[in-house]
């Protein structure tokens, strides 16, 4: 029988996402400045009030006031009337020292034994469904809301945007798990002051349906376009006026926006956050490796959707071990148990080795911070970074480099695909 399956975004504008992206900013100039660094700091934001907590075992200084006003600018609160603005907000920092109790389980005199930074359970998950190997739903919102942020910055598109807004969207699926079409989409964004609510929200529906709807369309392969029939229901600002938002509408925190950050519902989530994480942390770098390699298995044929699982117990290298499955849908004649042996041998989960093969002791971590973590494009850019004393440090970073397909060959030649 058939069946819906419903993904959500938020946009970089979202309280929760300012949250995060300055979370992660700290994470980056602490990195570029000391790659060393151990962080966890988390970031409150209300109306005109940014409050900074965490603990942190750095050799580097930062003005990290300063660092949160840029972010919040970027974004685009850089107005009065939005009651946060990041030139005005006031910015509260209680960050301090990392207990030394945890820091004696992370550092070892031998770097490749170094201990996981706490338990859990990590899941990376990947699928067929998409060019970027993502669930379909999740995929198409959060370029929904990438392309309303690029709409919102050129201007001459639509001026009446404002940088909060969420998209979620619904995909109807057959019997064998193949997307059929588009059910529903929900866009609520927010928007300047109208003279008259009815002609307000006429003009906000027709924008996102003509002008933002075939934007998206055109990024997508004629395949996914064919979903986009004119049977989709349309929720747009289903609650009418959204003028109130940001951090003046709600309260923003790092670390609530976990399933917008993975695969929006598909697969599993151990539910530990990233954003605000040095990569000692495993609930980070674990989650990019099991993507990694889940992403890897799926492109070498292996199986078309794959969910793969790691657990660690606080200060063991060593995981607990890694579990696999594939759905029914392996091409090899091994069961899902057999499949994880043999991905354990291919992939040295310890928590050093992961910083070591996906480059995570760099200042990668504010791009991952909205539109989610994964399926995302793996590029080098140079990124630049200033100290309390304006000088400067650049540097070329790899980001997403969980994206790559790296693994392709060595996964066939270990499965003899």
């Amino acid at each position: 029988m058939p069946y819906l399956f419903t993904s959500e975004s938020v946009s970089e504008g979202h309280p929760d996402k300012i949250s995060d992206q300055i979370s992660d900013s700290l994470i980056d100039h602490f990195l570029a400045f000391d790659p060393q660094s151990k962080v966890a700091c988390e970031t409150l934001v209300t109306t005109g009030q940014v409050i900074l907590a965490g603990e942190v075992k750095s050799e580097t200084y930062l003005d990290v006031q300063q660092i949160a006003r840029e972010v919040i600018n970027r974004i685009g609160y850089t107005k009065g009337e939005y009651m946060f603005d990041g030139n005005s907000c006031g910015v509260l920092s209680a960050i301090h020292e990392q207990s030394p109790d945890i820091n004696q389980g992370v550092e070892r005199k031998d770097p490749e034994e170094q201990g996981a930074g706490d338990q859990g359970m990590m899941f990376g998950y990947a699928t067929r469904e998409t060019g970027n190997y993502m669930p379909l739903a999740l995929d198409i919102s959060h370029r929904l809301l990438k392309e309303l942020a690029a709409m919102r910055r050129e201007h001459d598109a639509i001026k009446y945007l404002r940088p909060d807004s969420k998209a979620q969207v619904t995909i109807e699926y057959s019997d064998d798990n193949v997307p059929q079409r588009i059910d529903a989409i929900v866009i609520s964004t927010q928007h300047d002051e109208f003279d008259e609510e009815e002609a307000m929200l006429a003009k906000i529906k027709s924008d996102m349906i003509e002008l933002l709807i075939p934007r998206v369309k055109a990024q997508l392969t004629p395949q996914i376009q064919s979903l986009f029939t004119d049977q989709i229901t349309y929720h747009i600002n289903p609650t009418g006026k959204f003028v109130i938002g940001g951090p003046h509408g709600d309260t923003g925190l790092t670390g609530r926006k976990i399933i917008v950050d993975t695969y929006g519902g598909k697969g599993a989530h151990g539910g530990g956050a990233f954003s605000g994480k040095d990569p000692s942390k495993v609930d980070r770098s674990a989650a990019y490796a099991t993507r990694h390699i889940a992403k890897n298995m799926v492109a070498a044929g292996l199986a078309d959707e794959v969910l793969v699982q790691v657990s660690y117990a606080i200060g063991v290298a060593k995981p607990m071990g890694i579990y696999v499955n594939t759905y029914g849908t392996a091409k090899v004649n091994l069961n899902d148990g057999e499949i994880a042996k043999k991905i354990e041998s291919i992939f040295d989960m310890r928590p050093y080795a992961i910083e070591k093969r996906l480059k995570l002791r760099n200042p990668i971590y504010e791009e991952t911070a909205a539109y989610g973590h994964m399926g995302r494009e793996n590029e080098v850019v140079t990124k630049t970074f200033y100290s309390p004393d304006r000088t400067s440090i650049t540097l070329d970073v790899e980001l997403f480099t969980w994206e790559k397909l790296d693994y392709v060959d060595q996964i066939k030649k270990a499965f003899s695909i």
